[in-house]
């Protein structure tokens, strides 16, 4: 079998089956360790870390990016929450368009080979890295399933800093090694090399991480100040006093001596020196510093999110805002699923679908992922039957589709409406011959009974239009309301109850209170009927 890339160059088993960085060109990026530049960072040193990467050397941002998420809890967790929401969308392989019989037979045999062999939520949250970096390597391994299959069977995600662009093209990614200065071109089928456009340009400027870059360092900043605040305020002011003619040295230990008083409570200095404690305390408040503070997190969550109102409400925060605020958030990720959607068809199920001789080159399903909130069920359950009612022609696809509701496949147990069961026609006959009545008339259950216990010398007394089948739900009826006067002396025991035993003890010394004559009543008619109906189906079957 031919294989062949996405540029159509051949390939061999040997070079797919082969990983790039197990090369020995690469093995030094096994033992690199990083220079975390976000220790000291200064304004200046952040401008020259962000000019280098645009001029080539792109270490020094990755690392410093990788910082930010680290450091900064709140980029870290506003990123976090754009990668989990795709990382849990729900997803499918979609055949090519006008696919055939065996096409579609075989993306669900691709389909089923992925859902079982490989962490796809995984492979999803580390390729969003690339949101902040604006690209983002997982190497791939290739192996054979028991059935023989190709499928990646070693997934790692590679750090940043081991890639970089070559100046004549800097849209194209390279993997650093010793072998060029603007290292090599990733091998075919052996990457999943997700390119994330958070913002245009080329790679080196495409990633969000520089938009949060000044508010991360501002931050920072705002951060030790209020933190070198909090540590004397309160404090009472601490001289010391020396002589004139005190020494350098004598002056530390005097200078010692006040920090440690400070700290300690305690501390010890010559009899020819003083120290004195001022009451005046140093004051001040934290909220220079907290507006900062506040006025940094609130532009990294718009830049990540496209609001604040979806990670705090605010001072004048309300539900109305932070449902706008959420529509925004989620236009973001079906855009983060769409990029990520197309890289996954490209650099995934392609190599699989090749490898494995199942589609032709030009021919190959597509990664979709399920973006789609599933619309008001009550309101389409109203408008739906009134819809058809007027002769609109609705596809039964299209319901499912809008109600998240899938299609059952062929054979599968189905929910349905359960039929009322009504009580045979020979009940209404059996009531009105066994009270004496003409079995054209419908009686009602009160006329039946009256007339079969002898109560009434008018056997068509009580007659009127009711049918036999409604007699059921007047006994609910009836019934209903001796339950409820049960109910409600119950509830008025529950609302004056003290705790759980004291009611407790009053509902089993009231059980034989309750009033249940007229729910006796009702139940001793519904078997009255029910008796006398089978004696009719009894003697007309006899």
């Amino acid at each position: 079998m031919n294989l062949f890339d996405w540029f159509k160059d051949k390939l061999t088993p040997a070079t797919v089956a082969q990983r790039q960085t197990d090369s020995p060109q690469s093995a030094l990026l096994h033992r690199e360790f990083a220079e975390h530049p976000s220790k000291r960072l200064t304004p200046a040193r952040l401008a020259d870390i962000l000019l280098s990467a645009e001029q080539g050397d792109m270490i020094s941002q990755a690392e410093l990016f990788m910082d930010m998420e680290e450091k900064d809890a709140h980029i870290g967790a506003e990123l976090a929450k754009r990668k989990m929401s795709v990382k849990k969308l729900d997803w499918m392989l979609v055949p090519p368009r006008d696919a055939t019989a065996t096409e579609k037979k075989n993306t669900a045999l691709l389909e089923a080979v992925i859902r079982d062999e490989l962490d796809i939520g995984a492979i999803r949250f580390d390729a969003l890295d690339a949101i902040g970096h604006s690209y983002s390597c997982i190497e791939l391994g290739w192996g054979r399933t028991k059935k023989g299959l190709w499928f990646p069977n070693q997934v790692e995600h590679r750090p940043p800093t081991w890639f970089t662009c070559p100046l004549e093209n800097r849209n194209t990614l390279h993997l650093r090694d010793n072998s060029s200065m603007y290292g090599v071109p990733l091998q075919p089928f052996g990457w999943i090399a997700h390119i994330h456009k958070s913002r245009s340009g080329y790679l080196a400027r495409a990633g969000l991480h520089r938009a949060l870059a000044w508010p991360y360092l501002f931050k920072n900043y705002s951060v030790r100040d209020l933190a070198e605040f909090l540590e004397i305020y309160g404090l009472p002011i601490r001289l010391g006093k020396y002589p004139a003619n005190a020494k350098k040295e004598e002056k530390l230990d005097l200078l010692r001596s006040i920090l440690s008083i400070g700290h300690n409570a305690a501390g010890i200095i010559p009899d020819s020196m003083q120290v004195e404690l001022s009451q005046i305390a140093a004051n001040g408040n934290a909220d220079a510093f907290m507006a900062m503070v506040n006025w940094c997190e609130a532009s990294i969550s718009k830049a990540i999110l496209g609001g604040t109102l979806t990670s705090s409400t605010g001072a004048n925060g309300n539900r109305s805002l932070g449902d706008v605020h959420n529509e925004v958030r989620l236009d973001i990720r079906d855009d983060d699923a769409t990029q990520l959607d197309n890289t996954l068809s490209f650099q995934l199920v392609y190599p699989m679908a090749v490898l494995n001789g199942l589609f032709a080159d030009d021919r190959c399903p597509t990664w979709v992922s399920d973006t789609q909130e599933p619309d008001d069920l009550a309101l389409y359950a109203d408008a739906l039957p009134k819809l058809v009612n007027i002769g609109v022609q609705i596809p039964a696809t299209y319901a499912n589709e809008k109600l998240k509701i899938p299609v059952p496949e062929k054979g599968e147990a189905v929910l349905g409406v359960v039929a009322p069961v009504n009580p045979p026609a020979s009940a209404t006959a059996g009531l009105a011959a066994l009270a004496g009545l003409d079995t054209t008339t419908r009686v009602t259950q009160e006329g039946a009974i009256t007339a079969l216990a002898g109560q009434g010398d008018d056997p068509a007394q009580d007659v009127d239009v009711t049918p036999v089948s409604s007699q059921v739900d007047q006994l609910a009826a009836d019934a209903g309301a001796a339950i409820k006067s049960m109910v409600d002396t119950i509830k008025a025991k529950v609302e004056k109850a003290e705790s759980l035993e004291t009611l407790r003890d009053d509902l089993l010394a009231s059980y034989g209170d309750l009033d249940t004559a007229e729910l006796v009543k009702v139940m001793s008619l519904g078997f009255a009927v029910a008796d006398l109906a089978g004696r009719f189906d009894v003697k007309e079957g006899g």
